[in-house]
């Protein structure tokens, strides 16, 4: 008993020195800025130093990982919470709000974004030859698992990667499959399994949602959209609100108000023509929806926007972690 205990408190503190390790490297990088765009694709690094309120953010897939404080997602009615030992995962685009819970000057918020291309995933399970995924009790995109000591350890060498320019293309692509592998196999690999499927409920979701983000300024009728993935319209919608926890409506509403949201913000449309460009015919109804999403109108939320501290307007539209 007692060498199983020591076993256990012994890997507890190679798990905290590894986290601290990956949280100084984030640090280092981001010391300039809050978030720095790694020169590794798909890796992105962030840093806070103070909480935040929860901003509207649409989670692409990704894995998102914190060496140092904590964050809450909600998507839908649904709370997500991940920290230093659990990380985030998302398998579709998924319109959510975020918040950074636990963040000060003495111990800033330090996270990571690592983007997840699923086509590579799709083909890594088909190398493996690894089993086929059994039935998930929730069929979300998102979800929460525990880090392991060799996802850090994974992402340290990845990040160690950024002092070494040169080495970038040749060892990048086999840290990032390692990542992929140890994804797959791990807690939420079923998860990823069922979701990379082919011929999968949630493998045809996605494709509707990629037509939905190409072409959401577009009048939206269900039946067709159905068609385009052969699903019946009762199947899609109900296995479209299973993972998304938004109807196909409510979920093309959200990118159309966050694009009008974005182009009032940095492009200084007026409401009526931010309205008018992602698909809306009558302005008071965008007023209505607008207010009920951010909780004020068009004027008064991009008035309060402007004047949060420099740059951290345009921040409301980063994909962040």
């Amino acid at each position: 008993m007692q060498k199983r205990t020591f076993a256990k408190e012994f890997k507890n503190s190679d798990m905290n020195d590894a986290l601290e390790l990956l949280g100084k490297s984030i640090a280092r990088w981001t010391d300039k800025g809050d978030q720095s765009e790694a020169a590794i694709p798909g890796l992105s690094l962030h840093q806070r130093k103070e909480t935040t309120e929860p901003i509207s953010l649409l989670y692409e897939p990704r894995l998102c990982l914190i060496a140092q404080g904590a964050k809450r997602v909600l998507l839908g009615d649904d709370t997500y919470v991940y920290d230093e030992q659990h990380f985030l995962i998302t398998t579709v685009d998924l319109p959510t709000f975020a918040q950074i819970t636990k963040a000060s000057k003495n111990k800033p918020y330090l996270g990571l974004v690592f983007g997840l291309d699923l086509q590579e995933l799709a083909q890594m399970m088909v190398d493996s030859k690894l089993p086929s995924p059994r039935p998930q009790q929730s069929n979300r995109g998102m979800a929460v698992g525990e880090i392991t000591l060799q996802m850090i350890l994974a992402f340290q060498r990845l990040i160690d990667l950024m002092d070494e320019p040169a080495d970038i293309p040749m060892l990048a692509p086999i840290i990032q499959k390692e990542i992929y592998y140890r994804l797959l196999v791990g807690n939420q690999g079923a998860r990823l399994r069922q979701m990379l499927s082919g011929g999968s409920q949630g493998h045809q979701i996605a494709r509707a949602i990629y037509w939905l983000k190409e072409n959401f300024t577009q009048p939206l009728r269900i039946d067709d959209l159905a068609s385009k993935v052969n699903m019946s319209p009762s199947t899609f919608h109900h296995h479209f609100r299973e993972l998304t926890a938004r109807s196909p409506l409510q979920y093309q509403k959200w990118l159309r108000l966050n694009e009008a949201r974005r182009l009032m913000l940095t492009e200084f449309k007026d409401a009526a023509n931010a309205a008018f460009e992602v698909g809306y015919e009558s302005p008071s109804q965008f007023s209505r929806e607008y207010s009920r999403l951010f909780g004020a109108p068009p004027l008064r939320d991009i008035a309060n926007l402007r004047e949060m501290t420099a740059g951290e307007g345009s921040q409301v539209f980063h994909q962040a972690n």
